[in-house]
C-alpha cells in the first residue's frame, strides 16, 4: 500500500479521507465502539478482535497503527485535576475497555500512535451523537438538560489536523489527548444552540448525583509541545465557533 489505510466507514473515517493520499505505511483504525453509552460485551469483543487482527497485520507489514481511544469521563472520571495521558482513572466498562485496548496496541509489536478523543463534532454526524441530538431537541422545542453536566467538544477538522501533524513529525509509540481542553457546561452549549437557532426551548432539568472527579479539563500540554498552534484552542470562543459552524448543519431548517 502506498498511502494511509483507513479502517472504518463512519463519521470519523469519512473526515479522515482528507489524508487518503498521505502518510505511506499508516493504518488508521476508525471503527469500533465510539460511544460511552455502549456497554455491550459483544460490541467490545468485536472491536478487540478488529484491533488485534489489524495490529498483527501492521506488525507483519511494517505499518504504523493509529488507534482512537477516549478522553471522556469514562477514562478520566476518577481524576481530580487536569487529566493527563499518564494518569487515566477509568470509571466505567467503556473506559476500562478502551484503556485495555490501548495497552494491547502498545504491546502488539507494531509501531503505533494512540489518540484519546473527547466529544468530536462536525458535518455528517449521526443524529444520536451529542451535538446533533441537542440541536434536534432544541429545534423540537423541548430539551433535556442534566444539571452540572460538562462536555469537552472538539472539531473533527482539528482531530484530522493534529493526526496529520503528528504523523508528519514522525511521532510514534506515544499517547495524546486531542480535545478542546475545556469542560463546557451543557447548559452553556444549549444556550448557544438556542442563540444560533433563534428560539428558546422548554428545558426538562434532570438532577445528576454528585460525582467525584471528572470536572477538570483534559490536559493538552503533551499535544501542544508537539503540534503547537495546530492543537485545538479551547475556551469560550472555540465553543461559539463550533456552534456557529455546525448548528445549522444539524438543523438546516
Amino acid at each position: 500500500m502506498s498511502a494511509v489505510e483507513i479502517v472504518g466507514q463512519g463519521f470519523l473515517a469519512d473526515h479522515l479521507s482528507a489524508l487518503s493520499h498521505t502518510h505511506d505505511d499508516v493504518t488508521v483504525l476508525a471503527a469500533g465502539v465510539s460511544s460511552a453509552s455502549v456497554d455491550s460485551a459483544d460490541a467490545f469483543r468485536r472491536e478487540a478482535d478488529l484491533v488485534r487482527a489489524t495490529t498483527r497485520r501492521c506488525r507483519a507489514e511494517g505499518r504504523t497503527a493509529v488507534f482512537f481511544s477516549t478522553a471522556s469521563h469514562a477514562l478520566y472520571g476518577g481524576c481530580d485535576g487536569p487529566a493527563d495521558e499518564d494518569h487515566p482513572r477509568p470509571v466505567s466498562p467503556y473506559g476500562w475497555h478502551k484503556l485495555g485496548l490501548e495497552r494491547e496496541v502498545a504491546d502488539s509489536g507494531a509501531s503505533c500512535l494512540i489518540l484519546r478523543l473527547s466529544h468530536v463534532v462536525g458535518p455528517r454526524q449521526r443524529p444520536h451523537q451529542l451535538l446533533p441530538a441537542l440541536v434536534g431537541q432544541v429545534a423540537s422545542g423541548n430539551v433535556r438538560v442534566f444539571t452540572g453536566a460538562r462536555r469537552d467538544l472538539v472539531d473533527v477538522t482539528d482531530v484530522v489536523a493534529c493526526l496529520d501533524a503528528l504523523l508528519t513529525e514522525g511521532v510514534r509509540d506515544d499517547v495524546f489527548n486531542v480535545a478542546a481542553g475545556t469542560p463546557y457546561a451543557v447548559e452553556h452549549i444549549v444556550r448557544g444552540i438556542e442563540r444560533q437557532l433563534g428560539r428558546r426551548a422548554r428545558w426538562d432539568l434532570v438532577d445528576r448525583p454528585a460525582v467525584r472527579g471528572g470536572r477538570g479539563a483534559v490536559s493538552l500540554d503533551r499535544l501542544r509541545r508537539r503540534v503547537g498552534e495546530r492543537a485545538p484552542a479551547g475556551g469560550p470562543a472555540y465553543l461559539e465557533r463550533l456552534l456557529e459552524q455546525y448548528t445549522t448543519a444539524y438543523c438546516p431548517a
